[in-house]
């Protein structure tokens, strides 16, 4: 049977001089209000774990969006200006390395404007948001589409972390798909081949490719200092999650009994992102009893660093043809596209 989906269709229109013109209408098709009960069962099953955890994607209510908005501006968290001088700097030649008139699918598309800086050089055909928030999607595309040049638009709320599928926003054109961010990193390694696999799965057309952005390993105290700032505003943002499950669980946390801790685990290769009792206490979680012991830990997040090799061979094992890949002067972040092998 096939999975039903919720679509919405949005028209803006802007006034020019005393005309009124449509610029562009949209669609927002939206599978995630469909699996409402099974994601907060799953948060419930989490919370009440021997090791407890609560999967990154709650991170992001609305004060957790703004939040992470506030960390990429600290000194210490250099992964997004990174990767934007990266982009900056080499624009000219990733483009001609991808090509125009592909067709644009944004994985974690946020406000779009990663996206949108690319729109001059790539010249879409098609500008598909695909994202966890629909507020978030539907505030982007209205805002793309009151310029009367954008591509077409559409979106698609969706949870790609479990399950792949953008089809229903896809053309059958050349594909060019966009992960920056290294988003990658918060899956764990075989998770993320399994992930890769299934973007290559969607580039059915000859001239699909990958665009995607990707931390670099480098010295601990770096990696530290970049998920603990020293403002607190990283600590902020995880400690929000709670606040985030008590509206939507019903849960009883109280993050005054709560510390952030956030560490690169060396060995693992991978920041790891907790939240830490600092004293014993126990929370209502639905109609059970949680307690936790002093020091005891819910893990929220993960963020595996790769060497440019290692990922490389990543993407070669997922299917795609060897990777081109730029890189800053120091080595912090690298930036691939691959382009799928299309039989």
């Amino acid at each position: 049977m096939a999975t039903p989906h919720l679509v919405t269709t949005h028209r803006v229109d802007t006034a020019i001089g005393r005309r009124a013109e449509t610029a562009r209408s949209f669609t927002i098709t939206n599978t995630l209000k469909l699996d409402a009960k099974s994601e907060l069962d799953a948060l419930e099953r989490g919370l009440l774990a021997p090791a407890a955890s609560i999967p990154p994607k709650f991170f992001y209510d609305a004060l957790g969006s703004t939040l992470y908005n506030a960390i990429v501006l600290t000194p210490e968290y250099y992964p997004t200006r990174t990767e934007a001088a990266i982009f900056e700097q080499y624009r000219s030649e990733i483009a001609q390395t991808i090509g125009t008139g592909k067709q644009f699918v944004d994985l974690g598309s946020g406000d779009s404007v990663k996206a949108e800086k690319w729109f001059a050089s790539l010249k879409p055909s098609r500008y598909a948001a695909v994202d966890i928030s629909e507020t978030a999607a539907r505030d982007a595309l209205e805002r793309l589409a009151s310029n009367a040049d954008a591509p077409t638009l559409a979106g698609l709320i969706t949870d790609f972390s479990r399950v792949l599928d953008v089809k229903a926003v896809m053309s059958d054109a050349p594909a060019l798909f966009f992960y920056p961010g290294s988003s990658i990193g918060n899956f764990l390694p075989d998770e993320a081949l399994w992930f890769l696999k299934q973007i290559r799965a969607h580039c059915t057309a000859p001239g699909s490719g990958l665009l995607i952005g990707v931390d670099a390993k480098k010295d601990s105290a770096r990696l530290d200092a970049a998920y603990d700032d020293a403002l607190g505003v990283t600590a902020a943002f995880n400690l929000n999650t709670l606040r985030h499950v008590n509206d939507l669980l019903g849960t009883d946390f109280d993050v005054r009994d709560w510390q952030h801790r956030g560490f690169y685990n060396e060995a693992l290769g991978r920041i790891e992102m907790h939240i830490e009792a600092r004293r014993e206490v126990t929370v209502k979680v639905r109609g059970a009893a949680r307690r936790f012991v002093q020091g005891e830990r819910i893990h929220t997040e993960n963020s595996y660093k790769y060497a440019p090799e290692q990922f490389a061979a990543l993407l070669v094992e997922a299917g795609f043809a060897a990777p081109r890949c730029w890189q800053d002067a120091r080595g912090d972040f690298s930036v691939f596209y691959a382009d799928a092998q299309v039989a």
